[in-house]
């Protein structure tokens, strides 16, 4: 039995949204993206739209929350925090999710799955990261967050794939035109994970298993795929890992 991770849609004009599904359930992480874009992303990838058992949401920002129109068409349940719930009101009609707790999704059949959230760092009223568990994947889905703590490694830790926020390269960012008080919300610790953040948080996470990794939610004005590549890379070399030998390394 396979587990699926689909990365259909990233970064903050197209929006967020991530697919992960066994043979006995599939949920959606964020709805970023238009309801009719999301209907058409699944049905290019051969997936049936009518067989989300959930949408899971990290935070209220729009480019994680603008199609969640998609839901209500297909009449699918809207998990979050209670803060995020609240934040898009969506707390009364949707499902409240809380740390140390977990949603199970067909228990009783071979292709469950299991979604577990996690506290991160970012500007949003109370932001969750989710690690998805199945018979075979232990999936991590790390959105907008600021800092990796020991906490989310904890969380994180043992993962199969992750899907990882590298969204500005330091240097880019002090180059650009962004004010400096944008510059100051990027780069703190509410704000968005640097390459270099990121590859620091993997080379502790990855132990060298084969691991997929899906580098996503990359600022089109302060990143290239490249550089964003080449810290992960750096950081795991450090650690004795080969890209394609002992881990796999997508940039999205």
């Amino acid at each position: 039995m396979t587990t699926i991770v689909k990365v259909l849609s990233t970064g903050s004009e197209k929006g967020s949204c991530v697919y992960v599904a066994t043979e006995g359930a599939s949920i959606l992480v964020d709805a970023g993206p238009a309801k009719s874009k999301i209907e058409k992303l699944l049905l290019a990838e051969g997936y049936d739209p009518t067989k989300i058992d959930a949408i899971f949401v990290s935070h209220e920002h729009g480019d994680h929350t603008a199609g969640l129109g998609f839901a209500d068409k297909f009449k699918i349940p809207v998990y979050g925090s209670e803060g995020t719930l609240k934040a898009i009101q969506r707390l009364d009609s949707g499902k409240v999710v809380k740390i140390n707790g977990f949603t199970g999704l067909n228990a009783f059949h071979p292709g469950y799955m299991t979604v577990k959230p996690f506290a991160i760092s970012h500007d949003a009223m109370e932001p969750f990261g989710y690690t998805i568990c199945t018979l075979d994947r232990k999936v991590t889905v790390l959105m907008d967050t600021g800092c990796v703590t020991d906490e989310m490694l904890h969380e994180m830790a043992d993962s199969d794939v992750y899907v990882f926020e590298a969204n500005h390269d330091l240097g880019m960012l002090e180059r650009s035109d962004y004010n400096d008080g944008l510059k100051q919300r990027v780069r703190s610790d509410v704000g968005h994970l640097s390459n270099d953040a990121a590859a620091e948080a993997l080379a502790k996470l990855v132990r060298g298993r084969g691991e997929q990794i899906y580098l996503t939610h990359l600022s089109k004005n302060n990143n290239i795929p490249a550089l964003a590549e080449k810290a992960v890379k750096l950081a795991l070399f450090d650690q004795g890992f080969v890209k394609n030998k002992h881990y796999k390394l997508e940039v999205l």
